[in-house]
């Protein structure tokens, strides 16, 4: 399946790659676009957080009220999702896309010549074997990355191929040299500034998206809770909240998980990946701001 989207994805990056003539500029357009692909399911995603929010409070309630029920806890809880219109899978099939996108992207990159430039595998094998037999050092990782690296090498010795030209991409991108990997260049600084530059926007990412739910919560315990005099009395005792809070830190912590293992793949992937993401993170960032404030107005 993932070889499928690679493919499917390698004809929109090859297109940009054919306008632009460069690898960096290629991966940013391609992100963008994208991006824009999946503004639909975005805003369905923002709604979603939104609105589960504020049902969290009432949640809390029919926690409370039959806590010694489990079954009718579970009934009132499916008809306050049947009456909200919502799914308590609904953020999965958002998660699924990150997953789908994430893997394919990663065998785009990894695979270029293959998925991109649409190289035979006949011919990339071809390439593989004179390198090895010219005493050059081939990846078993990464091979075709070694190919565009030693580009000129085997267009020494294929200068009737057809396909070799394909094999000479733009991989510089503002002084840095996308094809690398950072686990295999550990004393070149240069392949961390696309890593360390993505940790700094997920984690902007991620509290941003974390203001917008404590905040989204706060409007929704307001509507939630009994008023007594000039002070607030919540309905649900302290415990309940401590429990819900508890379910927050954890959600908190698996927002965390994407990035660490986007992260940790970045690391063992060539740097094209890294950008792709990196410029999906500034994207998102402003993507958030810019939905929260329609969908906000919205509401209103």
């Amino acid at each position: 399946m993932f070889q499928f989207f690679a493919n499917l994805f390698g004809y929109l990056l090859e297109f940009m790659y054919g306008l632009i003539n460069n690898y960096g500029l290629a991966i940013i357009f391609f992100t963008i676009f994208i991006k824009i692909l999946f503004i639909p399911f975005s805003i369905k995603q923002q709604k979603t957080m939104k609105k589960s929010a504020k049902m969290q409070e009432k949640m809390k309630i029919i926690q409370f009220k039959y806590k010694n029920n489990p079954e009718k806890m579970n009934q009132e809880v499916m008809e306050l999702y049947k009456n909200e219109k919502m799914s308590p899978f609904s953020g999965c099939f958002t998660a699924i896309i990150q997953i789908v996108l994430l893997f394919s992207i990663f065998y785009l990159v990894r695979s270029p010549l293959t998925f991109m430039q649409k190289i035979p595998t006949e011919n990339i094998n071809n390439y593989i074997s004179q390198l090895q037999e010219g005493g050059k050092s081939v990846s078993t990782a990464y091979p075709e990355i070694d190919i565009i690296r030693e580009y000129e090498f085997l267009k020494e010795k294929n200068p009737e191929d057809e396909y070799i030209e394909k094999a000479n991409l733009q991989m510089n991108f503002l002084g840095l040299d996308l094809s690398k990997v950072p686990q295999q260049n550990l004393t070149d600084f240069t392949v961390y500034i696309i890593p360390v530059l993505y940790i700094i926007s997920s984690f902007i990412s991620i509290k941003l998206s974390t203001s917008m739910q404590q905040k989204t919560q706060k409007e929704a315990e307001k509507q939630s809770m009994k008023i007594d005099g000039t002070t607030g009395k919540e309905m649900v005792p302290k415990e309940e909240n401590n429990e819900m809070d508890a379910i927050m830190q954890t959600n908190k912590m698996m927002s965390w998980f994407m990035p660490l293992m986007s992260l940790s793949v970045a690391i063992i992937a060539p740097l094209g990946l890294a950008l792709y993401w990196l410029t999906n993170n500034i994207l998102m960032i402003i993507e958030r701001l810019i939905l929260n404030k329609v969908i906000k107005s919205e509401e209103e």
